[in-house]
């Protein structure tokens, strides 16, 4: 790659940037009163010197405050898979909130009994409980593997997503061993007290570190997706079933981001067997909900214990966990909207993007590779893909992944900013997908001059 060419393409796109959005400019400069300039402090990392800001969305659909409209692949990373605002789940919100009433009552709905029951069809968890982030489904389920198992340490792959869960934010250092992965904002603790760690796909290394003894549960992804997607090698998720079993760990599979590969999500797909599994962003169809689900004699296990308090203070739950609203958008989301039908449909969108970016890279043979799951496509600059997050991670190229973000966002096309992600949402067509292979194929061009 000519970096001189590239920094140069980048300065460009820019500016164009710059010139095209004075709305969102000066919203940005105006927010004197936020932390960052921004809601939430991710929303910083964007390609180019501010963030667009919002104006309408609708299906696969953006409009900007300058009266820009894009091709959403972005989808609130996994938080819209189902479409921005869907009409059922829309419906079900103001009927819950202006008709019936009650956001949040201290009480249960009858939603919840069926999407419970859904969710148990779909991913064949046999019990279930509700948060509003899968991050905090994550920390409930921590609490209850410690409970149960009486063991201090929770294992993680190195790189892997988990939210803001702390005892995630461990890495496989230089020399083997886990370490704080870089940037973590005030540990409560040094994480090796807390956790283990070790590659994806390397059951020696998970092993090893199980062997100890004191490992509660092992929380994964089926698939690494927050540092571009890693495909678990044939047998290796078998084999992590068996180790954590052997060993005498529980199992928490983290569905949320891997939801894209089916209506079960990557357990169903490809018949796991977790002892926990946890969901959030996409079952809301946008409003706020995570879940999380137990089998039937775990659940029972933990509901049998006297000298644990699963109703007031025993650190598991919130105020407005299983809110009455978020189940009804749960519920309309499941039933409406993210259905069967429409995950074929988004799963055959994704092959064709994959095509149209595997068909650009090799037309430059740039020696880069795409990988898919289901309904979402990443694409990095390495070649072959890696197989841990640490080789991922290695392969990162900020400049150039900041040029054909700006690229295509100045063209009317947005992937999710942390990485080069592309997702489908049931609105998504195959015009949407050529226009992005074309443009891509766009950028391509320029960049190898």
């Amino acid at each position: 790659m000519d970096r001189t060419r590239l920094h140069h393409l980048l300065a460009r796109e820019a500016a164009a940037a710059e010139r095209s959005n004075p709305r969102s400019k000066a919203a940005y400069d105006r927010a004197e009163h936020l932390f960052g300039r921004v809601p939430m402090t991710w929303m910083n990392k964007t390609a180019g010197a501010f963030p667009r800001y919002l104006d309408t969305a609708r299906g696969a659909r953006i409009t900007d405050v300058d009266g820009h409209e894009y091709i959403d692949f972005c989808l609130g990373d996994t938080g819209a898979m189902a479409g921005h605002s869907p009409e059922p789940v829309a419906e079900a919100v103001r009927r819950r909130y202006a008709e019936l009433g009650g956001a949040t009552a201290m009480l249960p709905t009858e939603d919840a009994e069926w999407v419970g029951a859904e969710l148990t069809r779909r991913f064949g968890l046999a019990r279930w409980s509700f948060s509003l982030t899968a991050t905090d489904a994550n920390r409930w389920a921590i609490r209850l593997a410690r409970a149960v198992t009486g063991r201090p340490k929770i294992l993680v792959n190195s790189y892997c997503y988990h939210g803001s869960v702390d005892e995630s934010l461990i890495v496989v250092g230089p020399d083997g061993r886990g370490t704080a992965r870089h940037g973590n904002v005030g540990a409560p603790c040094d994480v090796t007290v807390t956790s283990r760690v070790a590659e994806f796909n390397d059951l020696a290394q998970l092993e090893r570190e199980l062997a100890h003894g004191d490992v509660a549960a092992v929380l994964m992804e089926p698939a690494l997706t927050n540092i571009g997607i890693v495909l678990p090698e044939p047998g290796y998720l078998a084999g992590v079933r068996e180790l954590t079993r052997r060993h005498g760990a529980l199992l928490i599979i983290d569905e949320t981001h891997t939801f894209s590969a089916g209506p079960g999500g990557c357990t169903a797909a490809w018949d796991l067997e977790p002892d926990l599994l946890t969901i959030g962003k996409a079952i809301g169809g946008g409003i706020p909900a995570g879940a999380y689900g137990l089998s039937a004699g775990l659940a029972d296990r933990l509901l049998g214990r006297a000298d644990l308090d699963l109703v007031d203070m025993g650190g598991v739950g919130g105020t407005l966990a299983g809110n009455a609203l978020s189940l009804a958008a749960v519920r309309a989301t499941l039933e409406h909207v993210l259905t069967d039908e429409a995950f074929a449909h988004m799963a055959k969108l994704s092959e064709r993007f994959e095509a149209g970016v595997r068909a650009g890279i090799d037309a430059h043979s740039l020696p880069w590779s795409v990988s898919r799951l289901g309904a979402r496509t990443e694409y990095r600059f390495t070649d072959p893909v890696p197989r841990t997050g640490t080789e991922s991670a290695a392969a990162a190229d900020p400049e150039l992944e900041d040029f054909l973000h700006l690229y295509l966002a100045n063209r009317g096309i947005l992937l999710t900013p942390f990485h080069n992600m592309a997702l489908m949402c049931p609105d998504t067509t195959e015009e949407d997908v050529d226009a992005h292979t074309g443009v891509f194929a766009a950028a391509l061009a320029e960049l190898t001059g």
